[in-house]
């Protein structure tokens, strides 16, 4: 009986840790881009491209907003470049469009696909997915190279695209 008892009491531990763990993840929301938000990297206004836009936000509240995913892992890549001071453990939250429903979503845990017929902003871009699925549907659709992972972004995998 007493096995019993704690093995519900570690379910219900489990039960609420995941539940606050989802509801912390589903609090991620993106800020506005207001029509002055420039992309730090190109300088282009995001405001004009919603159907690209990128974010990253920091722990201290600011936000660089971009054009593209692409112009976004630059940036990422080389914070002490276009960020001076600010490191990728102050980052908060990554956010990318997802290209089918034009929702943002965790940039982190995104798929993207390289090499597709579909060009952005600034032409040649990462087009970003939540579900891998969807990715794979893409990249039939529209001749794309390959599916990658944030984690596998690098200034190598950018160079092509520009």
């Amino acid at each position: 009986m007493k096995m019993t008892c704690s093995i519900k009491v570690w379910v219900l531990l489990a039960i609420i840790f995941f539940g606050i763990s989802f509801a912390i993840a589903a609090e991620i929301k993106p800020l506005k881009v207001g029509p002055r938000d420039k992309c730090p990297v190109c300088g282009m206004f995001v405001a004009k491209y919603p159907d690209f836009a990128a974010q990253i936000l920091f722990r201290d509240g600011s936000v660089a907003h971009f054009d593209g995913a692409k112009d976004m892992f630059k940036y990422y890549l080389q914070l002490p470049r276009y960020a001076p001071g600010k490191n990728t453990a102050e980052i908060s939250d990554v956010l990318v469009t997802n290209y089918y429903d034009l929702t943002m979503t965790d940039g982190r845990t995104a798929f993207y696909v390289i090499g597709s017929d579909v060009y952005g902003p600034m032409g040649r871009e990462l087009i970003t997915f939540a579900r891998k699925p969807d990715a794979a549907e893409f990249m039939k659709d529209h001749k794309g190279k390959s599916i990658i992972s944030f984690r596998d972004v690098s200034l190598s995998t950018l160079r092509p695209l520009d």
